[in-house]
Parts: C-alpha cells; sequence; structure tokens
C-alpha cells in the first residue's frame, strides 16, 4: 500500500440523512481520527475521494463545503491526523460526470497525482458507489459497516467488485491494512 483513498461521509464521520450541511453538523465517527494518524504515521498518503451532489444541486455553496472540509482537518489534526488531499465530486447524481463515483475518476486522479498503481491504492468505502469507483479503476475494495456499510453488506455485493474484504470500522481497516505497522 502506497497510499490510501477514503470516502467521507460513513467512513470518516456520521452519515446525515440530509447530508452534512455546515461544519457544526461534521462528526467524526468513533476512532477514525486515529486511523488517519496511523496510516500518516506509517508514511501513508491518506486521500478523500467524496461525492457532494449538494453542490451540483444547487443546496449548498462550494465555499461551505470548504468550510465544512476545514472543520474536518481541524478535527483530524486533534489527534496528530492529516489528509493529504481532498477530492471532490460536486455533481449531482443526473448529471454525473467523470469523476463522480461510481465512474473512477477521482481515484484516477489520486493515482496519477501520487504515481502509484491501482493495486498500491486501497479504496475504503462504506457504500456500493464506492466499491464501484474503486473496482473500475482496479484498486482493492474495502468496506466499512460504519455510514451504508452495513446496508451495503446486507444487500449482497455483486460480483463484478469482488473480491472486497469488509471490516467493523475505518481502526479495523487500517489495522488489516498496516498489519502491525503504524
Amino acid at each position: 500500500m502506497r497510499i490510501a483513498i477514503l470516502d467521507r461521509d460513513g467512513v470518516l464521520n456520521e452519515d446525515l440523512p440530509e447530508g452534512v450541511r455546515s461544519p457544526g453538523d461534521l462528526r467524526i465517527l468513533p476512532g477514525a481520527a486515529e486511523a488517519v494518524a496511523r496510516l500518516n504515521r506509517a508514511g501513508v498518503p491518506v486521500i478523500l475521494a467524496t461525492n457532494q451532489s449538494a453542490i451540483g444541486r444547487g443546496t449548498m455553496a462550494a465555499a461551505m463545503l470548504e468550510r465544512i472540509h476545514d472543520r474536518l482537518r481541524e478535527e483530524l489534526a486533534l489527534t496528530q491526523a492529516r489528509l493529504d488531499l481532498i477530492l471532490v465530486a460536486p455533481d449531482a447524481p443526473e448529471r454525473a460526470g467523470p469523476r463522480r463515483k461510481p465512474a473512477p475518476g477521482m481515484i484516477e486522479e489520486a493515482l496519477a497525482c501520487f504515481h502509484v498503481l491501482p493495486a498500491e491504492a486501497p479504496v475504503i468505502g462504506d457504500a456500493l458507489s464506492d466499491l464501484q469507483a474503486a473496482a473500475a479503476a482496479g484498486c482493492p475494495r474495502l468496506l466499512v459497516r460504519t455510514g451504508k456499510g452495513a446496508a451495503t453488506q446486507a444487500a449482497g455485493i455483486p460480483g463484478a467488485v469482488l473480491p472486497v474484504a469488509v471490516y467493523d470500522d475505518l481502526a479495523a481497516a487500517v489495522t488489516a491494512l498496516l498489519g502491525g505497522r503504524g
């Protein structure tokens, strides 16, 4: 593993029914910040790749999303954790471009930015679209049961995205990835 690519809502922070609409809505999931810090200490760049359709739908301004991500960075910093890159697909689902998951655009962008092969870049998500994007890019796929993850697993994972490793949360996934490092 040379980089780790994470989804945001349901992996790092609570996935709220109406979405995270302001910095005050952001609540980091237990153990998530510490998991990112462990990746950082192990020398693994951490990339956030998140669909944020509220921008494309016109229900949130890009400036508000930046404030939310500033708050995310602040919360992570409390445990000496950091994100090395944040990628956002702002498109609404009905006008999805090549970067919006399940398309692999953001993942391919991260691979190019860090000059790594897909096999060196596990993708950790909680939704089928995360797994589909990772599969399309050729990256290892990890599903966490937080957020939509338990429902994603219960619905059955399509053969086209297998194999998928399943973990209770980001901390457990990072423990498996690091295999004793960090």
